[in-house]
C-alpha cells in the first residue's frame, strides 16, 4: 500500500512520498493495527503474570497509559499509517526486552509510549515543485505586504480546486501553522479557509495562524468550521510607505532627513536592479557582506523572511545596492514583488560593519524615487512587533511585565531597535494577528517559535 501520489480533496493538497492512506484506509489500518498490538500486549501480559505474581502489575498501568494516549490521538483524528504501526511495534519490542532484562522502569516507559507512537502527528513536506504556481499567485495578490514570503522553501501549500488561491503552511507538533494571509484571488478565500480546515482535520492537525491581517483574522473565526474557537491576538503592525503621498516635509521627519544627509556627505550612491541581473562577482561581494556578521545566510525565519539569498530561486526580486565614495559596495537590501509589480516588500537589509550611519534609510528613500518612476505604489519596510508597547512611556504593571519579557528575546530579534528605526518613517499601517485556541496555546507557541527561530538545516 506504499505509493507516491497527489492527494486531492477540493483542491491540490500536495505530493507525499511516505506511505499514505485514504480516510477509509486509515480507519481500517488503524483498527487492524490496534487489534494486533492489543493482542500482542495481552498475550505477553498473560505470559508475564504467572511469573511475576499478583504484586507486580506495573505493566497494567503502562498499558492503561498507552490506551489513554491512543484514545487522545484518535480523538484528534490523527491517522494511523504503516510507519506508525512499524514504529509502535519496535517500541513494544524494546519494552519487552527491557522487562525481560529486569529493567522495569525502562520497560514501563516504552510500553506506555506505544500508544503515543501509534498516533504521532504527521508532518508536512516542502513543495518546491509548486513554486511557479505560487509565484504567479503572489504576483497577483494585492495590498498584502506578506504575500512574497509565501515563497519560503520550507512551506507546504494548499490550493483550491481551480488553483486561483493558496494557503502557505507548515505542520509541526500536530499544528498546521499558516503563514500570513492566503495568496491569489481574494474572492476565493472564504471557501479556501473552510476547505483547509477540513483538510487539516483529516490529518489530525490543529491550526494556528501567524500574521493574519484584520479581514482574514475575522474570516478564519467564521470559516474554519473544523477548528472553531480560534482567537486573535494582536502582535504588531505592517509598516508601509504609500509612494505617491510619502514625503519628508515636516519636523517629524527631521531625524530621517539628517540620517540621509550624512550618507550624501560620505559620497554614498545607490543602484536598484533585479536580483536576476546580478553578476557572479556581485553576488559574491554581497554574500561576503552577509558573512561579515557570522550569523549564516538566512538559516532562520518562516513567515516574514525569505531564504535562498541571491541564488535566483525566488522570481521577481529587486536589490538595492549602496556604494561608498570609492565605489565599494557597503550594503544592500532585497525586496519581493506582488500586486502585479506595483508593491514591494523588504526581505532583508545587510550592511558592512564600517558602513556609514543612515545607509538603510538612504537605500529606502532612493527606492521610493525609483518606485515613483516605475509605477510602484507601495513599499512595505517590515513588520513592527508591539509598536504601542514601545511607544508607551507610562506602562501599567502588566505592560511593564510584557515589555521586560519582550526584551528577553533581544538575542533572537531586536524588536525595540527595529521599532526605533521604523518610527522614523511614520508609516505604521494595519495590525497583524496570531490566531490560536487557548487550550492549545503552549504547543502552538512551541510550533510558532521553533519555525521562526530554530536554524533550518543547511541545503547542499
Amino acid at each position: 500500500m506504499s505509493e507516491e501520489r497527489t492527494v486531492v480533496r477540493g483542491g491540490t493538497l500536495g505530493t507525499y512520498r511516505d506511505t499514505v492512506f485514504t480516510a477509509g484506509q486509515n480507519t481500517r489500518v488503524g483498527l487492524i493495527g490496534v487489534l494486533v498490538l492489543a493482542s500482542v500486549i495481552l498475550v505477553w501480559a498473560a505470559e508475564r503474570s504467572p511469573r511475576d505474581g499478583a504484586a507486580h502489575h506495573g505493566w497494567f498501568v503502562a498499558v492503561s497509559i498507552a490506551g489513554l494516549l491512543l484514545a487522545r490521538g484518535l480523538y484528534l483524528r490523527r491517522p494511523i499509517t504503516l510507519p506508525h504501526l512499524s514504529a509502535a511495534a519496535m517500541v513494544l519490542v524494546v519494552a519487552n526486552f527491557s522487562y525481560r532484562a529486569e529493567h522495569e522502569v525502562m520497560g514501563f516507559v516504552f510500553l506506555a509510549l506505544t500508544g503515543f507512537v501509534l498516533v504521532l502527528p504527521q508532518a508536512s513536506r516542502p513543495q518546491p515543485e509548486q513554486l511557479p504556481r505560487i509565484a504567479e499567485l503572489v504576483r497577483r495578490t494585492e495590498t498584502d505586504p506578506l504575500a512574497p514570503f509565501a515563497l519560503h522553501s520550507m512551506k507546504s501549500y494548499y490550493l483550491n480546486g481551480d488553483g486561483s488561491a493558496a494557503i502557505a503552511y507548515r505542520a509541526r507538533f500536530g499544528i498546521a501553522v499558516v503563514a500570513g494571509d492566503p495568496v491569489g484571488d481574494r474572492r476565493a478565500f472564504p471557501e479556501l479557509l473552510t476547505e483547509f480546515s477540513a483538510f487539516a482535520g483529516e490529518h489530525g492537525w490543529r491550526i494556528a495562524v501567524l500574521g493574519a491581517g484584520p479581514e482574514l483574522s475575522e474570516m478564519w473565526q467564521w470559516r474554519a468550521l473544523d477548528h472553531r474557537g480560534l482567537r486573535p491576538v494582536a502582535v504588531g503592525r505592517d509598516v508601509v510607505l504609500e509612494v505617491n503621498t510619502f514625503d519628508l516635509v515636516g519636523r517629524r521627519y527631521r531625524n530621517l532627513r539628517q540620517a540621509v544627509s550624512r550618507t550624501h556627505n560620505f559620497g554614498v550612491t545607490t543602484e536598484v536592479l533585479p536580483e536576476a541581473a546580478l553578476t557572479e562577482p556581485q553576488r559574491e561581494t554581497l554574500l561576503g557582506i552577509v558573512d561579515e556578521w557570522g550569523s549564516g545566510r538566512q538559516t532562520r525565519g518562516f513567515s516574514m523572511i525569505l531564504d535562498h539569498l541571491l541564488d535566483g530561486r525566488n522570481p521577481g526580486m529587486l536589490v538595492v545596492l549602496a556604494r561608498d565614495v570609492h565605489g565599494r559596495v557597503v550594503g544592500f537590501q532585497r525586496y519581493g514583488i506582488s500586486g502585479g509589480g506595483r508593491e514591494l516588500s523588504l526581505d532583508v537589509p545587510w550592511r558592512r560593519h564600517d558602513a556609514p550611519n543612515g545607509l538603510d534609510e538612504r537605500m529606502i528613500l532612493d527606492l521610493v524615487d525609483y518606485a515613483r518612476a516605475h509605477g510602484i505604489t507601495r513599499i512595505s519596510l517590515a513588520f513592527a512587533a508591539f509598536p504601542e508597547l514601545f511607544a508607551d512611556k507610562q506602562r501599567s504593571r502588566l505592560g511593564q511585565l510584557v515589555y521586560v519579557a519582550v526584551r528577553v528575546g533581544d538575542p533572537l530579534i531586536r524588536l525595540e531597535s527595529l521599532y526605533r528605526f521604523l518610527r522614523k518613517f511614520h508609516a505604521f499601517a494595519d495590525q497583524r494577528f496570531v490566531l490560536i485556541r487557548w487550550r492549545e496555546v503552549l504547543i502552538a507557541a512551541a510550533a510558532l517559535l521553533t519555525l521562526e527561530f530554530v536554524p533550518h538545516r543547511r541545503e547542499h
